[in-house]
């Protein structure tokens, strides 16, 4: 007899492979709950259900996930993974996968925290599997209350999770790391959505506009050149808050005087965020190209809100290679060590002010 596969990791994986190719969030729920709920099962339970049948007797578990499991117990891949496996890859040119390979974590993700889809470990462990020596956890900031933004007191309950996983991770072997931060709103004044006292505790801020993206080009560009000039700032995201496909429907461009924002991106060492969300792809490659030009650096980042989206680094890095774009001006390819001291120097200019 073959020997058995781990079940519940075969759920998870079909439900990351599932993330990944942006399919409806009931599918991956079915694979990803199921996951969760049959973890839960005393030990043996599993084995004994599945071979009496009786895995659809519980709750959430439906004919295709109860399969999987079988299949899996019985030491065979489920045929919906290898499916799904088999249809998963992504043709790239040597040049965007020799990109793709130097990224070493990603700068944006959101957990269940705010309006992500999963635990913060889990959000780590994905990463951590899929070859990422880091990732940035960015949940969002209050005034976004659509997605959960966390208050500061649940923003500093966060920083403890977050160090509980480094520590759990370290105490097995492992020198993948997750880096505290934040998706901040720009407010209508520039400002930025959180108590400076807490950003100046956090690896990595990302800045965004999230709210009255019609305003007038005078006042938008005036509100993100003064967030940029905001020492507790490092990225810029999704600059212009497009949404090109997908089911929030389409959204145009915000518009502002792109010259003036990335020189002030420039100005003060700040990154702008190549945004790698099928509906996003943010920003534009006419103005990509323009932030090249200008001297900006940039991150390429997934803004993941589940751990198969963090395999979305593909697309912002094939942006980058069309629009000419060298590693060396893109912060992600560098170690975490150097992230942070690049992230540090602004805080320093905050101290000083």
């Amino acid at each position: 007899m073959p020997e058995a596969r781990d079940p519940l990791a075969d759920l998870r994986r079909i439900a990351f492979l599932l993330e990944r190719a942006h399919e409806k969030t009931y599918r991956v729920r079915a694979f990803r709950g199921a996951a969760a709920k049959l973890g839960k099962l005393p030990e043996g339970e599993l084995a004994t259900r599945a071979q009496a049948g009786t895995l659809t007797d519980i709750a959430g578990i439906g004919d295709v996930t109860a399969r999987c499991v079988v299949e899996s117990l019985n030491g065979e891949e489920p045929v919906y993974l290898r499916r799904l496996e088999a249809t998963a890859g992504q043709d790239l040119d040597a040049e965007t996968a020799g990109l793709l390979h130097a990224l070493r974590g990603d700068c944006h993700a959101h957990s269940d925290w705010s309006d992500g889809g999963s635990p913060i470990d889990e959000m780590a462990m994905a990463a951590a599997q899929i070859g990422h020596e880091y990732l940035v956890l960015t949940d969002h900031s209050p005034r976004l209350t659509v997605a959960r933004g966390l208050s500061a007191e649940r923003l500093a309950e966060q920083l403890d999770v977050v160090a509980d996983i480094n520590a759990g991770f370290a105490n097995i072997g492992m020198s993948f790391r997750l880096l505290t931060g934040i998706e901040v709103d720009i407010l209508a004044d520039g400002s930025l959505d959180q108590t400076d006292e807490l950003l100046d505790r956090l690896d990595v801020v990302v800045a965004s506009v999230h709210s009255s993206l019609k305003d007038e080009p005078e006042v938008m560009t005036r509100r993100m050149v003064t967030a940029l000039a905001n020492p507790r700032m490092d990225i810029l995201g999704h600059c212009t808050g497009r949404l090109i496909t997908g089911g929030r429907g389409t959204r145009p461009e915000s518009r502002f005087d792109a010259e003036a924002v990335f020189a002030a991106a420039v100005e003060h060492d700040k990154a702008i965020e190549i945004n790698s969300r099928p509906e996003r792809l943010d920003p534009p490659k006419r103005l990509l190209r323009l932030a090249l030009e200008a001297g900006c650096r940039f991150t390429i980042d997934t803004d993941a809100h589940a751990p198969g989206q963090l395999d979305w680094l593909a697309n912002g890095c094939e942006r980058a290679i069309a629009c000419g774009v060298p590693a060396d001006r893109i912060l992600n390819t560098l170690p975490a060590e150097d992230l942070l001291a690049w992230t540090a120097s602004h805080q320093k200019t905050a101290s000083r002010k």
